[in-house]
């Protein structure tokens, strides 16, 4: 069975005392094995980031944007072979793995232009022969810890930036899908990237507390659930390290009476299935605002009667699987309770059914789930569930629907679907949430702007990719000059004077 190494100072090391299984989600088959990496080895990733960082400090911003040029180049030529990588270890369709590599295009397109990026500020003649300028440096070796549900997109989120303003890295990706991280060091590494430069180590907790717990590593980037961003951010920050820990998510789409309800839905049904619900931005509350949800029920519903759920890697599915049969299980569980708690299954994804045939029992599927009559301080709203999970909540009025989403604990993204321009214009002041879309269920800002939410979705201050990255990358350093003019200077002992 093949063994999924660790690459380390351009290299790929195999040993490993500890493996863990790789599933094939549509076969339930274990059918690779990846090597968890002891403290020790860790700890030599972290020494090849630490022993590359100066060279790689020191060469010139065009030489690292020529890295990032041809890496684009690499990875627009061979994005079916990473994305078939993504579907043979996640398990979502393949033009959803295509997507995913797109949106981790995006962010290589922005680091491209790191020149300007990187770009200090000048200030001259502050005081009599004083000038002052500023420039951004790197922190360091940087330790990115990425989750399993964009092992392509999200990695390049972290790493492109951070490569970019000039540190190492130290990749930790999830065990459950960790071959594209390989592929990817080995792109930069043909891109042009210099051996150390980036380095992978897969595993499980015990190399993510070496990478919090080592006082070379300056700084932890870590997309994942909040209880775990939560303990990240804290072990980390306690060591004195930066960090950016964004965690979970429950999204809302909010319908006004005035919507396009058949558009409303269709863009319900993408936001909430697609991936089969395992995106921190899937839409997963629908609120229903007057009367609206009784045709958007039935046109849900209606919609997703022919959708086809099946194994990634055939051109039919538009959704796969899960990723482990442990987590299907868990997803399964809220709608098992929704009744006990008080709500109503519309339709009901326990019973492994979709498009009229039973789905592979042996594969980690689940079908479509839509439930209505979900209320604050059920689990089914208050969690955040990870799959295909749809609920739905009603409301009086715009004012309730506001209310509503501004209780509650995450604050990743949220979309309004209205015709009225005031009211989204008025949505967009009273959220209190990271990311807003108006008629955008999705509302994912392109790799110019900053990925981010507010509350328990975010642990630390900065957002993740786009400009907000290249300020988490960096330190700031102020220098100011002066020079003799030649003329006689005077001794003054009393208070430095700016005039």
């Amino acid at each position: 069975m093949t063994l999924i190494p660790h690459f380390v100072n351009g290299a790929e090391t195999a040993e490993a005392e500890r493996t863990g299984p790789v599933y094939n989600p549509a076969t339930g088959e274990a059918h690779r094995q990846v090597a968890f990496a002891s403290t020790a080895e860790v700890e030599q990733a972290i020494a090849a980031a630490t022993a590359a960082g100066r060279a790689w400090r020191a060469t010139s911003l065009i030489k690292r944007a020529d890295v990032f040029f041809r890496l684009r180049q690499i990875l627009a030529e061979r994005s079916q072979e990473i994305a078939a990588i993504v579907t043979s270890e996640h398990g979502k369709v393949l033009s959803d793995a295509a997507g995913e590599v797109s949106r981790g295009i995006e962010n290589v397109e922005f680091a491209a232009g790191l020149v300007h990026l990187l770009k200090g500020e000048r200030a001259e003649q502050v005081a009599r022969g004083v000038d002052v300028h500023s420039v951004k440096q790197p922190v360091g070796v940087v330790a990115c810890i990425t989750p399993f549900n964009f092992p392509v997109m999200v990695p390049l989120w972290m790493v492109a930036s951070a490569i970019a303003c000039g540190n190492t890295v130290v990749l930790k990706p999830s065990e459950k899908d960790p071959s594209a991280s390989v592929w990817l060091a080995k792109a930069f590494q043909e891109a042009g990237l210099p051996d150390g430069v980036l380095n992978v180590v897969q595993g499980d907790k015990v190399a993510v507390d070496a990478l919090l717990d080592s006082p070379d590593v300056k700084a932890v980037s870590f997309v994942g659930s909040t209880p775990i961003a939560k303990a990240i951010y804290e072990r980390a920050s306690a060591n004195g390290k930066r960090v950016q820990a964004l965690g979970g998510a429950k999204n809302h789409m909010v319908v006004m009476p005035d919507a396009d309800i058949d558009g409303a839905a269709a863009a319900a049904v993408s936001a909430a299935y697609g991936s089969a619900g395992e995106r921190c931005m899937a839409v997963s509350v629908l609120v229903a605002v007057g009367d609206v949800a009784e045709p958007l029920i039935a046109s849900i519903t209606e919609k997703v009667q022919n959708l086809r759920i099946g194994d990634g890697t055939d051109a039919a599915s538009e959704m796969g699987p899960l990723i482990t049969r442990e987590h299907r299980d868990r997803v399964e569980s809220y709608v098992t309770g929704a009744a006990a708690e008080g709500a109503t299954v519309v339709l009901d994804g326990t019973k492994r059914v979709a498009a009229g045939e039973r789905l592979d029992e042996n594969g980690f599927f689940t079908g479509i789930s839509l439930i209505d009559g979900v209320k604050p301080g059920m689990k089914l709203y208050e969690d955040e569930i990870f799959g295909p999970v749809l609920s739905v909540v009603r409301v009086d009025s715009y004012a309730d629907a506001v209310e509503l989403i501004n209780a509650h604990q995450f604050g990743n993204g949220t979309a309004i679907f209205t015709r009225d321009g005031g009211t989204a214009r008025q949505f967009e002041f009273d959220i209190e949430v990271g990311m807003v879309g108006v008629n955008v269920p999705i509302p994912v800002p392109i790799g110019a702007f900053s990925f981010g939410g507010w509350k328990a979705s975010l642990f630390g201050d900065s957002h993740i990719y786009g400009p907000e990255s290249i300020h988490f990358y960096t330190r700031s350093k102020v220098v100011t000059t002066r020079w003799p003019d030649h003329t006689p200077a005077p001794v003054d002992l009393g208070f430095p004077s700016n005039h």
